[in-house]
């Protein structure tokens, strides 16, 4: 139905078509001119004030040009016009959400005030020269949302403008010099700074590249003139951030400690930011130098606790007797000593007046007691047996009942006990009693050979850091007629010992016979319970102690497992100090072996000793590196992988990443191990790094989707490195699928993984996953005893412990914590040769990166306060 209208209908014809085009070219017309939004054309859109303003700029740059060229103009009144221009631009900067009005009618004139800057020639009149001067901070203004990108024109005209204040200063007319001071670069406001800073940056890249000497201050005089000025007027404007980047762009952080501006104030945010700066520095003296601002910043602050902390990350312990020197409250000296204590650094306070009290807590002497408390506390003192952990009578019900077939293979009952030792060790860990090994010695003896040993060393464990108590217990095992009885007391001397210093040092007095006596596994234990013990500590006389051991050339199986034993003992013991006469003997070791001592199973681990030796020390590892390159061995490239990752830990550093990524590109099933240190390497790399650790667990995906098994075999313990003790879903899942698959290693790995990344949790998931898992492979011996040791991490120390190597706010990698997950790790290369052969006791280094997880709050004598 048609529309009720009283207007005629419009007749379509040739006309109205013409018409149309015609309307529509106009249109356009008018949308070209509004192209640009922010030039306002239509006087009409405009309010009274705005077409006032406006009219007044154009008056102002007329004048400045002098367009219609009149004699009456002259300098004096050109200056004027300018002045007028400025105020208004400088009183309009601060607008956030939008650009500024003066700013939007000026850019129309940029060209031209452009054209009229460059007919101003070289005069030596003070009034054109100050003239000169303020139209090119006009310009600079202007140009930084004008000009273009690469050519940098904001900057060229500041430097121009420098240089003609400059000239007037020199000139000292006191009529142009007054106003000078208005001349400085904050009043133009924040953007413009932000905007310059980013030029010079550029500036002084393309003068490096251009061949410029960076650490010659002549060829960048100018900008650094401006980064004087740009820099202090960022930190009082709470803008450090980008004072700080200003300064790193061109290389000159040390001036952030000049600075007055830096005070009590906003000291704290200046070094946070360089702490998390750090993490992207890739060159190691880059990230030294940031490192080092931030130490003096809080040193100059007094703050020595902090300056404590990143002079740890630096692994500059020198800086320790200074800070304690020199920190005179007594509060402060406990924190600094806590933190030592808990980063396991061997340092003895001496010529204080708490001096006593003070090395107690470096020597974490009452660690145990504390512990007792706290378990006390909450009520979880009671000993759990290793059944309370299995749960079996959950394990025959519901839909994943898995009953065994008439005559099917069972566990056979040595390596059951075995698995129940273990779990009853970790779980009872530190609490002083348990149900297997205090009451009596009858479990000992339900063991065999190696599981006596182990049963035995367990006793160190469950005492753990409670040093007399515990040698009361062991002693009369150190003189059973079982040797293996005997090794395991000598190994649990060690692991009750672990991060506790005694000052009747009773490890190394019951240890040191049988390293130089004639049994075999008397000395495998001894080194083990050596490097358990005075892991971190660098301890001389326990070096000397070893050396021989790693040295010696007599022929034979049993050799190359006590030198290598003896190596990675050697590499706790002096973790990240870099120790030339240690890297030195290890070394040549490894040069001198021969091919059949190099295909020794247990030769990883003096590569992980070596490794271990220069955690976390970037370049130091250089020297090293060169001289493993020259062995004539497979091994030799493991070694490299292994020392360059360890070398690397932590450092996040996207090379060193890239470098490993290529090791697995390579298609190769066989004698592939250095592949295998290439994946774990990756999460060693990024661990601890949140951006980095996502991109790692990307690559992996590919890793498990396109590489051949030695590397897939390797992925789940790369997993479990990055999420130490931290049970995320995601990982956890990936875990669970892998632990399902066909290949044997993968799925041993993938359990053990799921263990390490649950480690001192009491995660709920994980205990019913590892539960199914323990019944889906119950005929599979290997496969069952993975399954109790990750339930031993599970549930170490009743859920009050941890195994993650980070502390203090994730500031800190402890590296002995870390090198004893990593000598769990390189164990399950081989898992046949290792943890389900004979040298299950290499469990037991997870020791070392055992630590409370807990947060007490105490008094000035150190006593209890509940908050």
């Amino acid at each position: 139905m048609a529309p009720k209208s009283n207007e005629k209908p419009v007749e379509l014809t040739a006309e109205t078509e013409s018409k149309k085009a015609d309307d529509g070219k106009t249109n356009s017309k008018k949308s070209k001119k509004n192209d640009n939004p922010d030039i306002i054309e239509d006087d009409n859109a405009m309010s009274e004030e705005d077409r006032e303003l406006k009219e007044r700029l154009e008056t102002c740059v007329s004048t400045l040009i002098n367009e219609k060229s009149e004699a009456s103009v002259t300098t004096q009144i050109r200056l004027k016009a300018l002045d007028v221009i400025v105020t208004e631009l400088r009183s309009a900067t601060s607008s956030m959400t939008s650009v500024p009005k003066p700013l939007k009618f000026l850019r129309p004139k940029y060209e031209t005030l452009k054209e009229y800057y460059g007919t101003i020639g070289d005069t030596e009149e003070s009034e054109v020269v100050f003239l000169r001067a303020r139209l090119g901070d006009v310009l600079a203004v202007l140009a930084m949302t004008l000009g273009k990108h690469d050519e940098r024109e904001s900057l060229n005209f500041k430097l121009k403008g420098a240089k003609d204040y400059e000239s007037l200063a020199k000139m000292g007319d006191d009529t142009t010099t007054a106003t000078t001071d208005d001349n400085n670069l904050g009043s133009w406001g924040h953007e413009f700074i932000r905007s310059l800073a980013g030029e010079i940056g550029q500036e002084y890249n393309a003068r490096v590249l251009a061949g410029a000497d960076p650490d010659d201050d002549a060829a960048f005089a100018d900008l650094l003139g401006m980064v004087d000025v740009i820099v202090p007027f960022n930190v009082e404007h709470n803008a450090e951030a980008e004072a700080i980047d200003l300064l790193i762009e061109v290389q000159r952080l040390k001036n952030v400690l000049k600075l007055d501006s830096i005070d009590e104030k906003n000291y704290k945010r200046v070094c946070l930011y360089l702490i998390k700066t750090a993490d992207f520095m890739s060159d190691p003296d880059d990230y030294a130098e940031v490192l080092e601002a931030a130490y003096e910043l809080f040193h100059k602050q007094s703050q020595y606790f902090d300056a404590l902390r990143v002079a740890l990350r630096m692994g500059n312990e020198e800086a320790i007797p200074d800070l304690m020197s020199q920190c005179s409250d007594p509060l402060m000296k406990k924190q600094m000593c806590f933190l030592l204590a808990r980063h396991r650094i061997n340092f003895e306070v001496e010529g204080d007046d708490d001096e006593e009290e003070l090395n107690e807590i470096i020597g974490n002497e009452k660690l145990s007691e504390e512990f007792l408390k706290v378990a006390q506390d909450l009520d979880v003192t009671e000993a759990k047996t290793p059944e309370d952990i299995y749960k079996s009578h959950l394990a025959e019900t519901g839909g994943f009942s898995r009953r065994r077939e008439a005559g099917g293979a069972v566990v056979d009952s040595a390596r059951a006990n075995l698995a129940s030792t273990y779990v009853n060790a970790f779980v009872n860990a530190g609490f002083g009693h348990d149900k297997l090994m205090t009451p009596d010695n009858e479990w000992l003896y339900k063991n065999k050979d190696h599981g006596m040993m182990a049963a035995s060393a367990s006793l160190g464990l469950i005492q753990l850091w409670n040093v007399e108590e515990g040698l009361a217990q062991i002693d009369k095992f150190l003189y059973s007629s079982e040797e293996y009885v005997k090794a395991g007391a000598a190994l649990a001397v060690g692991i009750l010992s672990s991060g506790v210093r005694n000052d009747a040092d009773p490890t190394l007095a019951l240890l040191d016979e049988h390293i130089n006596g004639d049994s075999h596994i008397m000395k495998c234990a001894a080194c083990t319970g050596l490097g358990i013990a005075y892991a971190g500590s660098a301890r001389e006389d326990v070096m000397e102690l070893l050396l021989p051991l790693v040295e010696q050339d007599n022929s034979g199986p049993n050799t190359m497992l006590e030198v290598s034993l003896a190596g990675l003992a050697l590499g706790m013991i002096y973790v990240g100090k870099c120790d030339d006469a240690v890297g030195g003997t290890i070394v040549q070791r490894l040069m001198e072996a021969s091919d059949e001592e190099l295909d020794h199973s247990h030769a990883i681990f003096l590569c992980l000793g070596l490794g271990l030796l220069f955690l976390g020390r970037m370049e130091k590892a250089e020297a090293m590196l060169e001289a493993l390159r020259t062995i004539e061995h497979k091994i030799s490239k493991t070694a490299v992988i292994v020392l360059e990752t360890c070398a690397y830990a932590g450092s996040g550093n996207v090379l060193q990443v890239q470098e490993m990524l290529h090791q697995c590109s390579e298609h190769i099933e066989e004698d592939a191990q250095h592949q295998m240190a290439a994946v774990v390497g990756i999460s060693l790399i990024t661990m601890g790094e949140e951006v980095g650790s996502e991109m790692a667990l990307r690559s992996f995906e590919h890793l498990l989707h396109y590489c051949e098994l030695p590397v897939k075999r390797a992925v789940p313990l790369a997993l479990g490195v990055l999420n130490i003790s931290n049970p995320d879903f995601s990982v956890i899942d990936q875990l669970s699928r892998l632990s399902h698959d066909p290949d044997t290693e993968i799925s041993q790995n993938a359990i053990l993984a799921m263990g390490l990344t649950s480690a001192g949790t009491n995660n709920s998931r994980v205990a019913g996953l590892l539960r199914q898992l323990s019944e889906f492979y119950s005929k599979e011996a290997g496969h069952v005893f993975c399954v109790r040791i990750a339930q031993a991490m599970l549930h170490m120390g009743k859920g009050l412990m941890t195994l993650s190597p980070f502390h203090s706010d994730k500031m800190l990698t402890c590296g002995p914590a870390l090198g004893g997950v990593l000598t769990l790790i390189y164990s399950c290369f081989d898992l046949k040769s290792t943890l389900l052969d004979k040298s299950h006791y290499l469990i037991y280094y997870l020791t070392c990166a055992m630590n409370p997880r807990m947060l007490i709050t105490v008094n000035e004598d150190l006593s209890w306060r509940p908050v």
